[in-house]
């Protein structure tokens, strides 16, 4: 699956960041990365298609939800709209595309190939999403467990490839690609105590647009590197947030569907809903990243929220199609 034929920079060492203003050369795409200040209103650019989404969010907000988004055009990097876009939320799930950039990158080393095989602990049991904890299988290859949390954000699967390039080594790679609100703090646990990091991940939706649109041109790491995680993203079973409204198919879309190519990261938790993603349609392609906080003590609340997630969806497909 192609989002896009360009490349980036080639070593792993150069810092770049959503604030670096690198310059993108490729067939379609010749741009700068966008680094408008985020806010709560629409610019004065913002097409009016997005006034659907943008006023859902805005009611949400007002309702005691907290919401941070962002959608920028892929190609040029203008801003759609943005709603505290700046602030580091929690993402849940979401922070698992940094593992997997450290993953993909590791797979260059001839120790840590695609066949290396890991074995599953009860150091790693973990439940909620996955279906490793559910087969008989006990060791699977690194790319094998990648294209676990790609597909189902297996939390099996991210606990073994955690322990094996180390948490450390993840949060080096975060720092090195220049973000600075955005990370994976922790395994996955059933139970958060005290000592243990509050979530998951964070990350602002300023930050993970840069990211997934930085992947699709092959500008993290290097072409190769962008390619194995976009490939792994592409496999996302979960269509249920702002993907919902693309009328796709949650267990096949990595191929062109009306036109419509897709790659995405969701995070679900208790009061947390997030995703981050690429949508590209005949006319254009967005990036976009929808973070929201909210009292999941009812269950209107939480569909309430969906609602506002798939309106946000609704302004995107009618953008890029």
């Amino acid at each position: 699956m192609v989002l896009s034929n360009g490349s980036g920079p080639s070593g792993g060492g150069q810092r770049s960041g959503p604030d670096a203003g690198d310059t993108v050369a490729s067939g379609l795409i010749r741009s700068r990365h966008a680094s408008a200040p985020g806010g709560k209103h629409r610019g004065t650019e913002t097409p009016e298609s997005f006034a659907r989404g943008f006023a859902a969010l805005g009611d949400l907000a007002l309702n005691g939800v907290q919401v941070s988004a962002r959608a920028t055009d892929l190609a040029t990097g203008r801003v759609l709209f943005s709603v505290d876009d700046h602030v580091s939320m929690p993402t849940a799930s979401i922070g698992k595309v940094l593992l997997l950039i450290e993953v993909a990158t590791r797979l260059k080393d001839a120790e840590f190939g695609m066949a290396t095989m890991l074995e599953r602990t009860n150091v790693d049991a973990v439940s909620d999403s996955g279906v490793w904890q559910h087969l008989q299988v006990a060791r699977l290859g690194v790319a094998d467990l990648a294209a676990l949390v790609g597909s189902t954000s297996d939390n099996l699967a991210t606990n073994v490839l955690i322990r094996a390039v180390g948490l450390h080594s993840v949060r080096a790679r975060t720092e090195q690609l220049g973000l600075s609100r955005t990370a994976l703090l922790d395994l996955v646990r059933d139970k958060r105590g005290p000592d243990d990091a509050p979530q998951l991940s964070v990350g602002s939706a300023k930050e993970l647009t840069w990211l997934f649109t930085a992947l699709a041109r092959g500008e993290i790491v290097d072409a190769e590197t962008s390619a194995r995680v976009i490939g792994w993203l592409s496999l996302n079973t979960d269509l249920s947030l702002v993907a919902s409204a693309f009328g796709l198919d949650p267990l096949a879309h990595r191929e062109s569907d009306h036109g419509l190519l897709m790659v995405n990261k969701t995070g679900t938790t208790a009061g947390v809903r997030s995703e981050v993603g690429i949508l590209r349609g005949p006319r254009a392609g967005a990036t976009y990243a929808v973070s929201m906080a909210f009292d999941d003590a009812l269950l209107m609340t939480r569909l309430a929220v969906l609602e506002g997630m798939r309106a946000v969806g609704a302004d995107l497909l009618e953008y890029v199609h």
